[in-house]
């Protein structure tokens, strides 16, 4: 029964605030409040812990962390006021501006001045990488700040979390030390799991933190005032409103509301911005949405490649998919193909910033090219020798069909066709099914999807390195360790250029395109962030003009 009155006490509440917010942006665009879906629910609104996009969406605008991302791709301050860093690149030490604060709302009734608030203080980032680190939370991305001194020794048990290099020299100034200098370092400090954590009232929750909206504080834009969700229901929503007490004027909060209402598939999202009743959504395929009539934001953030299925002997032969690589005709196929794609050469997809640029602008993915037609059918005659056949049986590539049109494909297969005399099929199955089948191991080739968990070229290079799909032989971890501890930023285009040839001498993850996913967005909204690697949309600075 308090759970029915509190969802109808919210569906009120919402439809007052929308009735209000027709026609209520000022001059600025601010004072609005954005409309939004979350595609399930969120698995948990602990930084340090959660990873699906709902829950990224949600937290990048609950949180705030010492560093951000600007629209250049480079971490700058947040709740940090300035930062400094020792000569050997070991030690970090951050002043924390003084006016960022927890919020605490305990839902019992609408005023929000009846909140509680305190500072953000050095020990709430202390306790937070902490956390990270405890082998008994498992993280995941622990991995990730494993650079911190101590870290890898705090995953493995030898060492306790309260040893590793992580101090509050003060209330407002924190000491990061790390076991070796790591470039990366400030960006990492700008993801998610990095934002601080308050152990206080992370113990008041008795293991709820992050779970319901009784169980989590702000210190970023926004505070949830209502979280419902049935699984059983509709009408499952999550209801933010600004968080006024961080809103400053070196980084304004714009909305004063945000309402997510909880969906089971992208079907009802799409339907819901077609009907008008949310103002922005991400998809993988924009062809639905003309630029006149919407705001639409790509991000090429994905490398799509073959894969082989390390099964089936054929596809597992070195000399097959050596010849495959070698006769991909893409300045054919550049020339058929829409914006959505364009033809890849190398692992790390354009969005990947680096020294505030695309790492493809600094690095030219076409030196990677090792396109030679004769040697490719040498190499398919080699293939038929070492197997023992005169003609390979027909060979198809699973392509899920929510990710990427597979007519792209039927241009590359047609030339394998025609240049090597093998007949390759292609199998479009639903994004559930592609998921399935890979697990099972069940398929030949398949064009899969990479990208990585941040805006980094070490994040796409590792969870290549990781993934159980690419087949890379046991050892290339090194390579991801050495970009780890590079100390300087400008060394990485030449290290990533190094790795991404390495990678591809493999030749188990033949790259084809690139690919957009996209933010899609009313007219009338602007400056909404989109972050394609995490999936989180980010509304701090958005602005709605009538």
């Amino acid at each position: 029964m308090k759970k029915i009155l509190a969802l109808m006490s919210a569906l009120v509440m919402l439809s007052a605030m929308t009735a209000c917010s027709d026609g209520s942006s000022q001059g600025d665009g601010s004072g609005q409040m954005y409309n939004a879906s979350l595609l399930n629910n969120p698995q948990s609104l602990d930084p340090q812990f959660a990873d699906d996009e709902s829950s990224n969406t949600v937290i990048s605008n609950l949180y705030s962390g010492l560093m951000k991302m600007d629209g250049s791709g480079n971490a700058v301050a947040c709740n940090a006021l300035s930062y400094e860093v020792s000569a050997d690149g070991l030690t970090y030490t951050f002043k924390l501006r003084e006016d960022n604060y927890w919020f605490f709302d305990d839902n019992d009734n609408d005023k929000i001045e009846d909140g509680e608030y305190f500072p953000v203080r050095a020990d709430d980032y202390v306790f937070a990488f902490r956390r990270i680190l405890n082998p008994e939370m498992h993280s995941p991305y622990a991995e990730n700040f494993s650079c911190i001194k101590g870290g890898r020794s705090a995953i493995s048990g030898v060492l306790s979390p309260e040893n590793i290099g992580v101090a509050a020299v003060d209330s407002f100034t924190l000491r990061i030390e790390l076991e070796y200098p790591c470039a990366d370092f400030l960006k990492l400090l700008a993801t998610n799991a990095a934002v601080p954590c308050n152990e206080e009232f992370f113990l008041e929750t008795k293991g709820r933190y992050g779970l319901d909206d009784n169980s989590v504080m702000s210190n970023g834009p926004f505070f949830v005032r209502q979280w419902f969700y049935d699984p059983y229901g509709k009408n499952n929503i999550l209801y933010m409103r600004k968080n006024s007490v961080n809103s400053y004027e070196d980084s304004r909060v714009y909305p004063s509301y945000l309402s997510f209402t909880i969906e089971r598939n992208e079907g009802d999202i799409a339907k819901l911005f077609k009907d008008k009743d949310i103002d922005c959504m991400t998809v993988l395929d924009s062809s639905a949405y003309s630029t006149k009539k919407y705001n639409v934001d790509p991000q090429r953030s994905i490398t799509l490649g073959l894969i082989f299925s390390e099964t089936d002997e054929a596809c597992a032969n070195l000399n097959l998919r050596k010849a495959l690589a070698m006769s991909v005709n893409r300045a054919d196929v550049s020339g058929r193909i829409n914006s959505d794609v364009s033809v890849a050469y190398g692992i790390i997809p354009p969005s990947v910033s680096l020294l505030g640029r695309s790492y493809r602008e600094l690095s030219d993915d076409s030196v990677l090219s090792v396109e030679n037609e004769e040697e490719a059918k040498n190499c398919i005659a080699e293939a038929k020798r070492q197997l023992n056949i005169e003609t390979f049986d027909s060979i198809k590539i699973l392509v899920s069909n929510d990710t990427v049109d597979s007519a792209y494909l039927h241009y590359i297969t047609q030339h394998w066709q025609d240049v090597l005399g093998i007949y390759i099929g292609i199998e479009d199955v639903s994004e559930e099914e592609f998921n399935s089948r890979l697990a099972e191991g069940n398929y030949q080739i398949a064009l899969y999807p990479l990208t990585g968990e941040y805006n980094s070229g070490i994040s796409v290079l590792s969870e290549m390195c990781e993934s159980e799909y690419t087949g890379l032989p046991d050892g290339l971890e090194e390579e991801i360790t050495d970009l780890k501890k590079c100390a300087d930023s400008s060394a990485l285009v030449e290290l990533f250029s190094g790795a991404e040839r390495q990678f591809l001498a493999e030749y188990s993850f033949i790259p084809m395109f690139y690919k957009n996913t996209y933010l899609i967005s009313k007219k009338e909204c602007a400056d909404i962030i989109y972050d394609p690697f995490s999936g989180a949309v980010n509304f701090r600075e958005a602005k709605y003009f009538d």
